[in-house]
């Protein structure tokens, strides 16, 4: 990248220019030392306190959008750009990508499915949720993308753990002995499709939404499955962001102006809320090690709905 000029450069200063002399023109006369003209003692204090010049402006101010793509581009606050810039660069972590948005697995999953979608419009993805959102078109898109991604979700959580349920177990038993899509005789001879059973529905353990104080510098929503097991769901905030109010599902945007979720001192506590079992609603208060532990025991019964 090229350095940019008139930083550290030299400025040329004009020339100067003579005048000759006139019979008006007083001459000078070089002062003559003495005490009064001796140059006073300096004073540090008085130096220091004095008022300091302000340093000329050199070029016009960014626009704040362009200033924090600067900013966070190559912190782990701003990784995401490079997700949405050049998505063909990560084909092991993306799932999806259109001309509106980029699905990609989290790198730091806090369940056992954890998606991120992340627009591209670069009119929107440095805005806050609460204010990208109010923008009816750009809502309705991310809508309709995440309802892609949530299905997707859901399709793989049911690849993982299907075969665990005992609401799939009549499903799988039926599509086993061939029932499903097979024909039945009915009494006039003919023949009928025989319907198979729902199966668990998936779709219900997966949850989209947004925190109310995104870490990451570019818009995001979450896809993400119920369950909160992980090995990256390290301390309370890791749960609580999920788990309270702190996740604002994208149904409910946009939001109202007196809604208490916009309020900063009320996500800040929901953070720091004691520790509740999100399946069975024990509670542990600070106890995020107990939690982990009993997470893994709800996960296995969980898995086996």
């Amino acid at each position: 990248m090229a350095e940019p000029v008139g930083d550290k450069g030299e400025v040329p200063q004009p020339e100067s220019t003579s005048h000759p002399t006139t019979s008006d023109a007083k001459p000078t006369t070089e002062a003559v030392a003495s005490p009064s003209n001796t140059p006073a003692k300096r004073n540090a204090f008085t130096e220091l306190m004095a008022p300091k010049p302000k340093a000329p402006i050199s070029q016009a101010p960014q626009s704040m959008a362009s200033k924090a793509s600067q900013i966070v581009r190559g912190v782990w606050r701003g990784a995401l750009i490079e997700y949405i810039e050049h998505p063909e660069r990560f084909p092991d972590k993306v799932l999806r990508v259109t001309a509106n948005t980029v699905l990609i697995k989290d790198a730091f999953p806090k369940a056992t499915i954890h998606l991120l979608l992340l627009p591209r419009s670069p009119a929107h993805y440095l805005l806050h949720p609460h204010t990208a959102f109010a923008d009816p078109a750009f809502l309705a898109m991310m809508r309709e993308e995440a309802a892609v991604g949530a299905r997707l979700a859901a399709a793989e959580l049911a690849r993982r753990l299907g075969s665990f349920s005992a609401s799939n177990r009549a499903r799988d038993e039926a599509m086993g002995k061939g029932k499903g899509g097979g024909a039945a005789s009915d009494r006039d001879g003919s023949e009928s499709e025989l319907p198979l059973p729902a199966g668990r529905d998936y779709a219900a353990e997966i949850r989209v939404g947004t925190h109310a104080h995104p870490s990451m510098a570019h818009l995001h929503v979450h896809i993400i499955s119920r369950d909160m097991r992980s090995e990256r769901a390290r301390h309370r905030k890791h749960y609580n962001s999920f788990t309270t109010p702190f996740f604002v599902p994208l149904a409910d945007y946009p939001l109202g102006e007196d809604d208490v979720r916009r309020e900063t001192g009320f996500q800040n506590a929901n953070l720091k809320r004691e520790l509740v079992c999100w399946r069975c609603g024990k509670e542990f208060g600070n106890r995020f090690a107990e939690l982990k532990r009993h997470l893994e025991e709800e996960f296995e019964a969980w898995k086996k709905e």
